[in-house]
């Protein structure tokens, strides 16, 4: 179809070539161009392209059409040797957008896990088989009654050493295991996190692997009870599930022994080093800040294209509708959301490159650097997951009415990535990892140690104020945002020494400071952000145009940072009155001189049509014949009159009618 002439005129008068911050997006041109190949690829699939559409199916086809594609991808990546996993990644996007995998975490946890913390003779064993899909599993930590706080976990796995064996339990109801991805009808085996009791003593919770049902059969095993959930909010395709365990009994050579491990007498030898488990968590948390970043980019492309095709409301009487992206208000609502997805994404592509750097200083002994690198993916996975789950949900309402329905694109997004605020950590627990961190980071500064280069800005000089001026550079905006983090942990370890003082215990004190360390950690992400952001602007190897479109879109993460968080700029008077209506000012026109760019903005990311899934956000901009086409294939209208009506309301008009009505009033 032909392409909607608002549309048409948005991209004419872009201030820059759009394929350049693609190819910068994706690490250059024949990336880039990769990316489109492979993508194309699984886009042409007839399989694929004829399943029946996400919106219109219930809980049972979901989780059917889900596993059926996933095998299907499977087998056409080996026949076609698609094996980097970058490009699989990037098949399996648009083989299946937005929909939570029924294999997810056999590639995402279990088998990374058998390969990170399996002996060799257990990978040799085990990671074949697991790639070849002989034997599926996932990953079982949290029960009903513990997620987070893992070293409250109840399942016990106790060693027996006359039969060589530990054996397994859920000892109370709220040890049953709960919530795992994929638990409840799909794996054969998972990792069991349980405590790990030997020779009558408790060592913490350790890794096992714990076959569940009969490779054969898929029966449950004796002594194994498990199922699916229900129905959730959203993940409709993954059968999370429930799990007990009674007296359920595993070989010695399944708990993961590479770092701890039982002997055959029941001796028990601990790790070198307790931070060795911690990479695991680092890696995925990681990968959580590029998920939800790729999240809120999609929303953004839905939301800024159709608010450059709606039309609404005369500005001038007499005159035409104006394009919905015109008005002041509905740019405030979308447009620093396009800067966050950008700046989460850069976000995302920095912390997961420290974790690749990090994680070979581990493997070769040194763990310095672990400590603050965990801190930091904690408080991202947090900071990043809620802002782009509350950004989603406004780019739907920005959307009106059309952004209600599943035909938008936007309720599979949200419903597919808000989860990421709760699992692997929930959220609140995970920026108070970060802030226990930034509190031994203050106590280190009183004693005028060194920190590490990461928060090394925590050492600033508090009374300092603000650089700010009229061209708002992003110098100024970087020492703001430092200033801020470092004062505001600096109070929050001030008032937990203060409830120390007054003879708190030191864990009461921190939880009597935890809101404000919790305002810490926040601010200490979001500095992070800014910092990754204004970096990528300043050293990124592109044209003077596209450096000055993403340049724009820097400042206006940070300028609108400020703004909503004005609070915390202003309570030492960092910031004085005239550098408030600069910022002020200059928020206002980040946002008229996005506006020319934001279509061009959202297309860079190259999201095709079939991976956003949405009627009101397609590359052509017919909104509206897409609208109505949806409307017409709902299965409420393949017949004209619902048997319900002949059992429910036609008996009702007639009980209530003693004449004859005309057919037709």
């Amino acid at each position: 179809m032909a392409i909607n002439p608002d549309l048409a005129k948005e991209r004419r008068n872009a201030s820059f070539n759009v394929e350049d911050l693609t190819n910068f997006i994706y690490h250059g041109p024949e990336r880039a161009r990769r990316r489109r190949y492979i993508q194309n690829i699984a886009l042409q699939e007839p399989f694929l392209k004829n399943c029946k559409p996400w919106a219109f199916r219930n809980r049972e086809e979901e989780y059917e059409i889900s596993l059926e594609k996933q095998l299907h991808v499977f087998k056409r990546q080996k026949e076609l040797n698609i094996t980097d996993d970058v490009d699989k990644f990037y098949y399996n996007e648009a083989s299946a957008p937005s929909e939570n995998a029924p294999f997810g975490l056999h590639f995402a946890m279990f088998l990374p896990t058998i390969e990170k913390h399996g002996t060799e003779e257990q990978r040799k064993k085990f990671v074949q088989l697991a790639k070849d899909l002989r034997i599926i599993g996932t990953y079982v930590q949290t029960e009903l009654g513990h997620g987070t706080f893992i070293r409250g976990l109840e399942t016990t796995a106790t060693f027996d050493p006359n039969t060589q064996e530990f054996v397994l339990n859920t000892p109370t109801l709220s040890a049953t295991k709960f919530w795992p991805g994929n638990l409840g009808k799909t794996v054969n085996y998972c990792i069991l996190m349980a405590q790990l009791y030997t020779q009558g003593k408790c060592h913490g919770v350790h890794m096992f692997l714990c076959p569940l049902r009969d490779l054969d059969t898929h029966q449950s095993l004796p002594g194994v009870e498990l199922g699916d959930i229900g129905p959730k909010f959203g993940f409709g395709s993954n059968d999370n599930g429930y799990l007990r365990l009674n007296n359920f009994r595993i070989p010695r050579d399944h708990m993961l022994m590479r770092y701890s491990k039982v002997l055959e007498d029941g001796t028990y030898l601990k790790p070198t080093n307790s931070k060795l488990s911690y990479g695991s968590m680092v890696m995925i948390r990681a990968g959580i800040v590029s998920a939800v970043s790729r999240s809120l980019a999609q929303a953004c492309v839905i939301a800024v294209r159709y608010s450059a095709v709606r039309r609404q409301t005369e500005v001038s009487p007499g005159g035409p509708e104006a394009q919905i992206l015109d008005y002041q208000t509905q740019q405030h609502k979308l447009f620093p959301l396009l800067a966050t997805a950008y700046a989460y994404y850069f976000a995302g592509q920095a912390v997961q490159a420290s974790f690749l750097k990090i994680s070979k200083e581990i493997e070769a002994g040194n763990l310095q650097q672990m400590p603050v690198l965990h801190a930091l993916s904690a408080g991202l996975k947090a900071f990043s997951s809620w802002g782009a789950s509350a950004g989603i949900e406004v780019c739907r309402m920005s959307c009106g009415g059309h952004g209600y329905s599943l035909a938008s694109g936007l309720p599979k997004i949200y419903t597919n990535i808000t989860p990421a605020c709760t699992y692997e950590g929930e959220n609140s627990v995970m920026m108070l990892q970060t802030a226990k961190y930034l509190l031994k980071c203050s106590m280190k500064v009183q004693k005028g140690e060194k920190l590490p280069e990461l928060v090394s800005y925590l050492s600033t000089d508090l009374s300092a104020k603000s650089c700010m001026a009229a061209d708002v550079s992003l110098k100024c905006l970087v020492m703001a945002y430092e200033h801020r983090s470092a004062r505001l942990t600096s109070a929050a370890a001030a008032a937990v020494q203060r409830y120390m003082s007054d003879g708190q215990s030191p864990e009461k004190a921190f939880n009597m400071a935890a809101t404000q360390m919790t305002w810490a950690a926040k601010a200490h992400c979001h500095q992070y952000v800014v910092k990754v952001f204004v970096n990528t602007v300043v050293e990124a190897k592109i044209d003077d145009r596209t450096r000055a479109a993403l340049t724009t879109l820097c400042k206006l993460y940070a300028v609108n940072g400020i703004m909503e968080n004005l609070g915390e700029f202003l309570q030492d008077q960092f910031f004085n009155n005239d550098q408030v209506n600069i910022l002020t000012r200059k928020l206002m026109t980040l946002l008229a001189d996005v506006r020319p760019d934001a279509v061009a903005l959202v297309d860079a990311f190259d999201y095709h049509d079939r991976i956003l899934d949405s009627c009101i956000g397609r590359y052509d901009g017919n909104v509206y014949y897409a609208l109505y086409e949806y409307a017409k294939s709902s299965p409420l209208n393949e017949k004209d009159v619902l048997d319900s009506f002949h059992k429910y309301i036609k008996p009702l008009r007639e009980g209530q009618t003693s004449s004859p009505v005309p057919a037709r009033l």
